[in-house]
């Protein structure tokens, strides 16, 4: 589907509700975050051009991370997954479902959510505001769907899930840049692929199935 079907999509969402909540799930590098923020922005730019919502104003579309939900790397030593940051158990996966309650109950001026870092390799508490006239907001992770606890807590406080599936070459090729980009040696790279980032691939192409809608993507999450 091209993006202006998916604005679409989105913007019927909102009919008759004062906000949806729309996840994006996938492997790694599939592209997650580039879609979520592009229909975040269509979404925006709908509204605006539609007199829903004021040129300056409160954004009317806010894309929030679930990899915000990262646990610090102190924390992470503590339970013995510094050398598996990404799975499943490195994340908060409480925080996160509290916080989808809270945006999805809309009652609160603001909401802030964590963003996550890729500089630091860190989460940012407070980074991203979600005001209450923000009527959609997209959220993205990998594991959106999977169907164990505490992560299958996630998607009935979702109202849609679309799955981002990329080429599967270029979403390594993607992913391998990316880990080189951002310190490590191409071996070194490689071998976290192989022992991290491909379990975790496999993991959220569980919930392919369970998706509302897949969307195939250009990688580069």
């Amino acid at each position: 589907m091209r993006l202006e079907e998916l604005v679409d999509r989105a913007v019927s969402l909102l009919e008759g509700r004062h906000r949806v909540l729309l996840g994006v799930a996938g492997a790694p590098a599939a592209g997650k975050t580039t879609l979520a923020r592009a229909v975040a922005a269509g979404v925006d730019l709908v509204l605006t051009d539609r007199g829903e919502r004021a040129p300056g104003g409160p954004p009317a579309a806010v894309q929030v991370p679930m990899d915000g939900f990262h646990l610090a790397d102190v924390q992470l030593e503590r339970l013995g997954l510094a050398d598996r940051k990404g799975v499943p158990d490195s994340f908060d996966a409480g925080g996160y479902v509290s916080l989808l309650r809270r945006l999805r109950a809309a009652d609160e001026d603001v909401v802030y959510a964590p963003a996550f870092e890729r500089d630091l390799e860190q989460a940012l508490a407070g980074a991203i505001a979600v005001p209450r006239e923000a009527r959609l907001v997209v959220t993205e992770g990998n594991y959106l769907l999977l169907d164990e606890a505490p992560w299958d807590a996630v998607r009935p406080l979702l109202d849609e899930v679309w799955f981002a599936e990329a080429d599967e070459e270029e979403r390594s090729a993607r992913l391998l840049a990316r880990h080189v980009e951002f310190g490590k040696t191409p071996e070194a790279a490689q071998a976290w692929m192989a022992s991290v980032d491909d379990p975790d691939a496999a993991l959220a192409a569980r919930g392919r199935a369970l998706a509302d809608l897949v969307v195939r993507t250009a990688a580069g999450d």
